[in-house]
C-alpha cells in the first residue's frame, strides 16, 4: 500500500473566513445551515460536505450562490471523506464556533482563518483523509510591550467585542 500526502490550497474570497472540518452523517449540511441563520441570521455563507460511503456526493448548501459554488470547489479538490468546508461572509467564526461544536455529527474542527489556508490530504488505496492543515505563516518574532498595548486596543476596537 502507497501512501501519498498532498497539499491542497483552500482558495475564498478575502472578505471572507473559512472553516473546515470532519463529520460523519449526511445531515451535515442542514445541520450547519440551521445553526447559523439561528446564531446569525446576516451572515453570507456557503458549505460543502463530501459524503464517504453511499452514492458519495459532494453535499451542498448556504444562502449565497457565489460562496456556495466556492466551498463546493474546494471540497472537490480536497476529495477526502466526511470533510467539510463552510466559506462566511459578514461575520466571523467566533460567532458560530461554539454552536458549530454542539452539532452532533461534526467531530473535528480542523481550522477557522481568515489565513491563506492549505490543507494536508493523505491518500492510501481506501480513499483520502486530512491528516492537518497549514494556517496563515509562521512568528516573526515574540510580542513586546507596545505590541500588547495594539493587541489590548484593537480588541477592544471591535465592535462589540471587548470593553
Amino acid at each position: 500500500m502507497e501512501l501519498k500526502i498532498e497539499t491542497v490550497d483552500i482558495k475564498f474570497p478575502s472578505d471572507c473566513n473559512v472553516i473546515i472540518g470532519q463529520s460523519h452523517f449526511i445531515k451535515t449540511v442542514e445541520d450547519i445551515y440551521e445553526t447559523i441563520v439561528t446564531t446569525v441570521p446576516g451572515m453570507k455563507f456557503g458549505v460543502a460536505f463530501n459524503e464517504a460511503s453511499g452514492p458519495r456526493l459532494v453535499r451542498f448548501d448556504g444562502n449565497d450562490n457565489e460562496l456556495i459554488n466556492i466551498a463546493i470547489e474546494n471540497a472537490k479538490n480536497v476529495g477526502a471523506g466526511h470533510f467539510f468546508i463552510l466559506i462566511i461572509r459578514n461575520g466571523y467564526p467566533i460567532n458560530i464556533l461554539p454552536r458549530l461544536k454542539q452539532i452532533q455529527e461534526i467531530v473535528n474542527i480542523f481550522a477557522a482563518t481568515a489565513n491563506p489556508l492549505q490543507v494536508l490530504v493523505a491518500e492510501s488505496d481506501l480513499g483520502r483523509g486530512v491528516i492537518g492543515v497549514v494556517d496563515g505563516q509562521p512568528p516573526l518574532g515574540v510580542e513586546g510591550e507596545e505590541d500588547k498595548k495594539k493587541r489590548y486596543e484593537f480588541l477592544r476596537n471591535i465592535t462589540g467585542y471587548k470593553r
